[in-house]
């Protein structure tokens, strides 16, 4: 004769867990997704007053007052090493996008919009940090916050 004993059921706490982790999962995945796009449609604008940057998750508007075009300049962070971004210290550093606050090597404060490490415009402000962002002409963004200065 054979004799079959069940397992007690488990509580509902498990499958509660189940669901909270997976609906957990499922908004980190649209989060990531948005950040991805979003590095796509970042934008950078020159008024007559201010610099307005457009980001996935950061984003603001900087008077070109505390902006000093001089000091701005086309760097090749491949290159140009002292400019490489080594400490993330809120944003998103994934491969082939930084956005958000970064430590530069030289010790500086930065807000990046880095994409392409080869193609990048530095711009130190006069409030104790930089601004890096990928456009494909650096030099043309450069130039353009200095003729609006």
């Amino acid at each position: 004769m054979k004799q079959v004993f069940p397992i007690i059921p488990s509580s509902n706490g498990v499958l509660w867990f189940y669901f909270g982790f997976s609906f957990l999962m499922l908004g980190l995945m649209v989060f990531m997704g948005y950040v991805c796009l979003g590095a796509r449609r970042a934008r950078f604008e020159v008024s007559d007053s201010t610099l307005k940057i457009t980001g996935a998750l950061y984003g603001r508007k900087i008077p070109l007052s505390d902006i000093d075009g001089e000091g701005a300049k086309p760097v090749n962070l491949e290159v140009d090493t002292q400019y490489r971004l080594v400490s993330r210290t809120n944003g998103a550093g994934l491969p082939g996008y930084a956005e958000g606050w970064f430590r530069l090597k030289n010790g500086e404060k930065c807000l990046a919009f880095v994409t392409d490490n080869r193609s990048v415009l530095y711009v130190p402000t006069r409030k104790g940090y930089a601004v890096m962002m990928s456009v494909a002409r650096p030099e043309e963004l450069r130039d353009a916050l200095r003729r609006s200065q």
